[in-house]
């Protein structure tokens, strides 16, 4: 059963992430875990080899490239998960928003993969 975040929760999960695009090096257990896990992004077989890869990376390029595939449109209320979903969208959006993006369509690539 899905236990969302508390308010405290997401704030910290979203300065870390943040933080990381600045220096990888500051990336926690939590902000990882949200990255590969709920944002598309690759998990470089663990922790190490995410924050190795995004040392020669840009983290903030990626998670901006990545924004669309993140928005979880495909979900209605009542589904299952949605409210999981939106949780994450809301996470990922508050990320694009400390990084200057505040309008999908003006700043997003538009990616599919059909």
């Amino acid at each position: 059963m899905f236990t969302p975040l508390t308010p405290r929760q997401k704030t910290l999960l979203v300065n870390n992430v943040l933080s990381a695009c600045k220096d990888i090096r500051t990336l926690k257990k939590n902000g990882y875990h949200f990255l590969y896990l709920s944002s598309g992004m690759i998990a470089h077989y663990n922790r190490g080899g995410f924050i190795d890869y995004y040392m020669d990376n840009d983290l903030a390029t990626d998670i901006i490239n990545n924004a669309q595939m993140n928005q979880w449109n495909n979900f209605r209320f009542g589904d299952r998960d949605y409210d999981y979903m939106m949780e994450k969208k809301d996470i990922y959006n508050r990320i694009l928003a400390g990084l200057g993006i505040v309008d999908l369509g003006e700043h997003i690539p538009n990616k599919f993969w059909f």
